[in-house]
């Protein structure tokens, strides 16, 4: 969905997965300086937005997710996983029950997908799923804002800051009063500073919660049944998981970023060698410089300096192997 708020002036729209929004407004260094100080705003309008009501909806979801939710208190912002049978991750969903609903974003066009597999598990529960894409927008306040929620606003509040569920039709106006507004390059910076990953960015088709940090934040180890969960428990348990991701700051020299997907390689190899992982996000910071996520292989060395394509990164340990 397009956001009435690219007719902002500076406003550039963002490509790919995160179409819909703004890039940016004219000054990503600016912009990313205003989220940092708590102030501003984020127009997180394309994301899928989904709720759950009913009776038997936290019992109901704590048979699906990842997450312990059958006690969720009202208001208590978590996040959780959808896995495969093989314990690959198929959804990221950051929830909030306002007493009487969960309201949940995901990521965006992954709305469809969801909601059709959460309707084939409905069973004999008293549940409703309904998306709410046309009518919700998520608007991201960063840590600190004394921005005011509107009454009755679904939020989700953490340590990075709140997710608002707002009707869509006063998106322009919260943004006027609230603003500035910063785009997603800036959001995107600080989320790869934070170290936190996104699904279809930091995962494949094949990546599992242990990789990512997943563990303990959106996976519970200490719940019953849900799909996927052998695997989760055999690696945990048993094991260690093939990949780890990675935080790497990059040569400032360089004036290409490297892109989602861009090897990885150790720096002794050169271009030519092996390569151990790929670039998952990577982002202009405005202190840090060119920074990024990647996944790398697990026994990687920690201390290994690294070539992401042509680029040299010195690494930082997110997972440890």
């Amino acid at each position: 969905m397009k956001s009435p708020l690219l007719s902002l002036p500076g406003a550039v729209p963002a490509e790919g997965r995160d179409e819909g929004v703004a890039a940016h407004y004219g000054d990503l260094f600016r912009e990313q300086r205003a989220l940092a100080d708590g102030s501003g705003l984020v127009d997180l309008s394309h994301r899928s937005v989904v709720t759950v009501t009913g009776d038997d909806r936290l019992a109901w979801l704590h048979l699906l997710l990842t997450q312990h939710v059958s006690d969720l208190a009202p208001h208590q912002a978590t996040e959780a996983l959808i896995l495969s049978a093989h314990g690959h991750i198929e959804h990221a969903l950051y929830l909030v029950d306002d007493g009487t609903t969960v309201w949940m974003h995901a990521e965006p066009g992954t709305g469809g997908e969801l909601i059709a597999y959460l309707e084939s598990m409905k069973f004999f529960y008293r549940v409703e799923v309904a998306d709410r894409t046309e009518d919700f927008a998520v608007v991201y306040l960063p840590a600190g804002s004394i921005a005011e929620v509107p009454d009755g606003a679904a939020v989700r509040e953490t340590a990075h800051g709140r997710d608002l569920f707002l009707p869509r039709a006063g998106l322009e106006a919260y943004a006027a009063a609230h603003g500035p507004v910063a785009g997603i390059l800036a959001y995107e910076a600080l989320r790869v500073e934070a170290h936190r990953p996104r699904l279809g960015f930091e995962t494949d088709h094949r990546t599992i919660p242990h990789e990512l940090g997943w563990i303990g934040t959106a996976v519970h180890l200490q719940k019953g049944c849900y799909r996927g969960q052998e695997t989760v428990a055999r690696v945990h348990n048993l094991g260690k998981p093939p990949r780890r991701l990675v935080f790497l700051h990059l040569d400032g020299s360089e004036v290409h970023l490297p892109g989602h997907g861009t090897p990885v390689r150790l720096a002794a190899d050169g271009e030519a060698g092996r390569q151990l992982g790929f670039i998952t996000t990577s982002a202009r910071h405005h202190e840090l410089g060119p920074i990024a996520l990647a996944l790398v292989k697990r026994n990687t060395a920690v201390d290994a300096e690294l070539l992401a394509g042509d680029t040299a990164a010195a690494q930082e340990t997110v997972v440890e192997p």
